[in-house]
């Protein structure tokens, strides 16, 4: 499938607009399992020819695929594909290369956005874009430019760290609306409360470790495993989430008040 999936993208760079291919996901980082799918965020500049990404797709898996161009999934997750090849599973993302270098600017001077996106639960948080780049591995880059900002993105910025761990703030103010909703019950309110507050609380702990996060999945698990989180961080959050009551709000601000000692000690 390597192999495949070089072709691919040296194919894609030929795409009018295109300006680099990167495999990004489990498989970049090396923890992906034998299921797992291959992304390929494919970056473009100005307009991308989608007619011939659909072209180049129906070459790949034999059957015409929809391509939705830049927009057709969101604000923020641009747009792409959804390949089957031989039975695997190949994803394409559209990465505006523009928008992504103002993001990383942004980053380096502190500055993040959380925007509505399907797909991202707790928002879709902007610096999950310098951080897919820095994760990334290189398939086909032309010109270099984004083997450049690769390089660029691989020191964590000092400043988004500061932002980031000041935004915890969040979490304690999440648990105090759960806290009135649970008196009365509601459940779902309860619910996206704690959740919001946990997240917020992830972003917090992967920053303080310098840890790019690029998505919700996986985000909990791996800072537990951060020298700032607290001990049985992850079966504690699980406690809480099944009990959007008085009680299950009573334990997550216990584990929000020890996170938040630990990020400001």
């Amino acid at each position: 499938m390597d192999k495949i999936v070089a072709e691919m993208a040296e194919r894609l760079v030929g795409t009018p607009g295109v300006v680099a291919v990167a495999l990004g996901g489990s498989r970049a980082r090396g923890s992906h399992r034998p299921d797992s799918d291959w992304d390929l965020g494919v970056y473009y500049r100005g307009s991308v020819d989608v007619p011939r990404l659909a072209e180049l797709a129906a070459d790949h898996t034999g059957r015409p695929v929809e391509v939705a161009g830049p927009g057709g999934w969101g604000p923020w997750v641009n747009g792409g594909a959804w390949l089957e090849v031989d039975g695997v599973s190949v994803d394409w993302v559209l990465r505006d290369l523009d928008r992504v270098e103002r993001v990383w600017q942004d980053c380096r001077g502190g500055r993040y956005e959380v925007g509505v996106q399907a797909g991202h639960p707790l928002g879709f948080w902007s610096p999950a874009y310098a951080g897919e780049v820095a994760l990334c591995r290189v398939l086909a880059d032309p010109s270099g430019e984004l083997g450049t900002l690769r390089a660029a993105t691989a020191e964590y910025p000092r400043a988004l760290r500061s932002a980031l761990i000041g935004a915890a703030w969040e979490a304690d103010f999440s648990v105090a609306n759960a806290r009135k909703s649970a008196r009365g019950g509601d459940t779902l309110h309860v619910s996206l409360c704690l959740s919001r507050a946990f997240g917020v609380l992830a972003q917090a702990m992967l920053a303080h470790g310098r840890v790019w996060c690029v998505n919700e999945k996986g985000a909990l698990r791996t800072a537990a495993q951060l020298p700032c989180a607290p001990r049985d961080m992850e079966a504690r959050v699980a406690e809480a989430l099944r009990r959007p009551d008085e009680d299950g709000v009573r334990d997550a601000a216990e584990v929000v008040r020890e996170v938040r000692a630990k990020l400001e000690g």
